[in-house]
């Protein structure tokens, strides 16, 4: 009688050598969990649609504060809001300049205000109030004719300046034109080719 097989027995491996020595080395072992999409060389990754700059850090207004203004202002920027008959609001973000300011001005036409208006940049044309008080700053250029309660000039002034109540004149101004005020303040290292004229009707009581 011959003897009996037994039930389970070892198969005899269809692996080569040299495939045992890659499974023993782990270097063919799948990696456990799913599978990444960037092993398999025939799947290419969904192309990135280029993203158009369009932000930008807006300069600074070329005038603050509350006024009127009748002119043409060439805009490079972003123009957002409602401009109408009725009220509206609109905002205008310029951008930034490379380079000093060049001759053509940012506002040119007349500008009115009542209580305080700050110019920060080029502006043309004509500028009053007759109570309020004007800046221009130090990074500024006027090339208007001024009529203003009080001055207070620290840029560039090309044109007639009248103040009701006084001008103040900044150690790095420059002031090209005639000035037409009761009291005048001139720091030193200011540049002031002109006339100057004092308002009778302050001067009368001094």
């Amino acid at each position: 009688m011959p003897a009996v097989k037994p039930a389970l027995q070892d198969e005899t491996s269809a692996v080569t050598p040299l495939e045992v020595n890659q499974l023993q080395g782990g270097a063919a072992l799948a990696q456990p969990g799913p599978r990444r999409l960037d092993d398999n060389p025939a799947v290419r990754p969904f192309p990135k649609q280029p993203r158009k700059n369009t932000s930008f850090q807006p300069r600074v207004p070329v005038i603050t504060g509350e006024a009127t203004y009748r002119g043409l202002m060439p805009v490079d920027g972003i123009i957002s809001g409602q401009l109408g008959a009725a009220a509206s609001v609109m905002t205008i973000k310029q951008r930034p300049k490379a380079g000093p300011l060049d001759g053509t001005p940012e506002l040119n036409g007349e500008i009115g205000f009542k209580d305080m208006l700050r110019i920060n940049g080029h502006v043309a044309g004509k500028v009053f109030s007759y109570r309020g008080t004007l800046i221009v700053d130090a990074s500024a250029k006027v090339e208007a004719e001024i009529d203003v309660g009080v001055c207070v000039i620290s840029g560039i002034v090309a044109g007639d300046v009248t103040a009701h109540e006084r001008v103040e004149v900044g150690s790095g101004a420059i002031v090209t034109g005639n000035i037409s005020t009761p009291v005048l303040s001139i720091k030193p290292g200011a540049v002031f080719q002109g006339d100057c004229r004092m308002l009778k009707e302050e001067t009368d009581d001094k």
